[in-house]
């Protein structure tokens, strides 16, 4: 007979946390993951009363559990939802998109559904297509993901958002962490924290990771248990061109399987030695524009990071710098 949970001591546990060593039943594992997300969040002070709240959803386990966690423990008259088809053969599906925005419309929110190639002109799959002709060697991860990060704050910023929720998880923080570091990157290491804030200009949003102490195997069994229908789907591009994340993420798997809780104490001991630099920080505002669709770049450069990776594929004019993409939910 399974044993009860540890937590109630009623009903029978469902979910084994080995960070823990608790059994926890399906009532008290919600219960924790929203409690410990509502921690995160009051903690680093994220939501302050009165904002709008963009929340990028993608369709997978981390999305929906950022959905359901925040349209309880926020107001979800003040969240809106963002859904952005990539444009990947066999990996965006409608259906899934039709069933994120049922299943936000019954929790209270409105969920805007747009792509990459409503954006750029071109959908991930052409942009590879072009990228295969001029032989460069910048996986489909870096063009899909400055795009999206683009899309995420334009839609923000014209949707009347003050915040922008992504649901990096804390795998994603860990990984990320360790590429930094290994990098010698102190700066992008230092952006990971709640507190820092290292640019501050009035076209980009102020970004929040909620879940960032949620493992991913959490959020997965989230949705299993709450029955929500996921985009399973992987993509195809992750075994082209493997990134350090890849081989990173396959080491800490390893690692946090050995010593359960690993990346979990790792990240509270990052934000610890990072709190007291992250928040005496003075964020600069000196971003130039870019020359060719006028958003935010980096003062001395002509091009934002996004028209200079569509320029190299030979891209010089995509839509969204010749005309101005209407955003409303």
């Amino acid at each position: 007979m399974p044993p009860l949970c540890s937590r109630c001591g009623l009903r029978q546990a469902e979910v084994y946390q080995p960070q823990s060593g608790e059994s926890l039943c399906r009532e008290c594992f919600f219960e924790d993951i929203t409690a410990r997300v509502k921690q995160e969040v009051e903690r680093w002070n994220m939501i302050e009363p009165g904002d709008v709240i963009l929340l990028a959803l993608s369709g997978g386990k981390d999305g929906y559990t950022l959905l359901d966690v925040m349209s309880r423990i926020y107001k979800s008259d003040k969240l809106i939802g963002l859904n952005i088809i990539e444009g990947i053969h066999g990996y965006n599906k409608e259906d899934d998109a039709r069933y994120l925005v049922m299943t936000a419309k019954e929790l209270g929110v409105d969920v805007v559904v747009t792509s990459i190639k409503e954006y750029i002109g071109l959908s991930v799959d052409e942009i590879m297509h072009k990228a295969k002709e001029r032989s460069t060697r910048i996986s489909a991860c870096t063009y899909c993901g400055i795009a999206r990060r683009r899309i995420m704050n334009y839609y923000a910023r014209e949707l009347g958002a003050n915040k922008l929720a992504t649901a990096h998880n804390l795998d994603d923080e860990s990984q990320t962490a360790v590429i930094n570091i290994l990098r010698g990157d102190f700066e992008s290491l230092l952006r990971q924290h709640p507190l820092a804030e290292l640019v501050r200009d009035p076209m980009l949003v102020r970004r929040i990771k909620p879940l960032r102490k949620i493992y991913e195997w959490e959020t997965a069994t989230f949705t299993f248990l709450k029955g929500y229908h996921i985009q399973e789907t992987e993509c195809p591009y992750i075994y082209q061109l493997p990134t350090l994340r890849a081989k990173v993420r396959r080491e800490l798997y390893k690692y946090e399987s050995e010593h359960p809780g690993a990346l979990l104490r790792f990240i509270e001991s990052l934000d610890r030695m990072l709190e007291p630099i992250a928040a005496g920080i003075k964020p600069r505002s000196d971003l130039g524009r870019c020359v060719r669709c006028g958003e935010p770049t980096p003062s001395g450069k002509a091009l934002c990071k996004l028209c200079e990776l569509l320029e190299g594929i030979g891209v010089s004019s995509p839509l969204y710098s010749v005309r101005k993409l209407r955003a409303r939910v």
